[in-house]
């Protein structure tokens, strides 16, 4: 219950403060900038992993913390984003930290409109750029699918169902073409609306703690996977 009302309080802060803070600093790189300067370095033999995304990459920390302790894990999520802010922090809070690998998790917010309009091949673009900026820094890449949304709370109607559907298919066609990994987070929680079910979600697009329970088990799977490739 804590969780569920701190990760509310955010979403809240984030939608009253968002265009203040846009307009200052629109891809908000001062929010981890204090974090990745004081980041401990990597100790012999360990493989630091960086997860890149928005409010869902962001709530996995506090809503099941469980999951990155004692891991060289490195949460770089940041509520309500769109994939261009991501693609501007990108060299910041990614490529600076000389990960070995790069989750991407992006494109709800782009197709909510938090930062305006975009097509689904900009946003695909976005995700594309980043994950070539990861390749050209020797940093390998997991793209993974958006995650199913019927609606959205803060701005209903918007009928995304079927657009993540078609991003989804746009990033994992990009990923098989350039011998990426495609994590496959939609298909393990998607229902019959082609929505995320109240089981997994209380909101319909942020997982609650099984929703990521769900999603653990396959981000180890495919972070192995790729651990392993030359």
């Amino acid at each position: 219950m804590k969780n569920t009302i701190l990760i509310y309080s955010i979403l809240f802060l984030s939608i009253v403060m968002g265009g203040k803070a846009q307009a200052q600093d629109w891809p908000n790189l001062n929010k981890y900038q204090s974090e990745n300067a004081n980041l401990k370095p990597v100790i012999p033999g360990q493989k630091r992993i960086v997860f890149m995304g928005d409010s869902i990459t962001e709530f996995w920390s506090i809503t099941d913390s469980q999951y990155f302790t004692g891991k060289p894990y490195v949460n770089r999520g940041i509520s309500g984003q769109t994939t261009p802010q991501m693609l501007i922090r990108f060299r910041a809070d990614v490529i600076a930290l000389k990960p070995v690998v790069v989750i991407i998790l992006a494109g709800i917010n782009d197709i909510a409109g938090n930062t305006g309009p975009s097509t689904l091949e900009m946003i695909a673009n976005n995700i594309f750029s980043m994950a070539e900026l990861a390749k050209a820094n020797q940093i390998k890449v997991i793209l993974c699918s958006v995650l199913p949304a019927f609606d959205f709370s803060w701005k209903p109607n918007q009928n995304p169902a079927e657009k993540v559907v078609a991003l989804n298919e746009m990033i994992k066609n990009y990923a098989d073409t350039n011998g990426i990994l495609y994590l496959d987070y939609f298909s393990a929680m998607t229902d019959e609306r082609k929505g995320l079910p109240a089981l997994y979600s209380n909101d319909e697009v942020h997982p609650n703690k099984t929703g990521y329970q769900v999603m653990a088990p396959l981000a180890e799977k495919a972070i192995t996977k790729v651990l392993l490739q030359k």
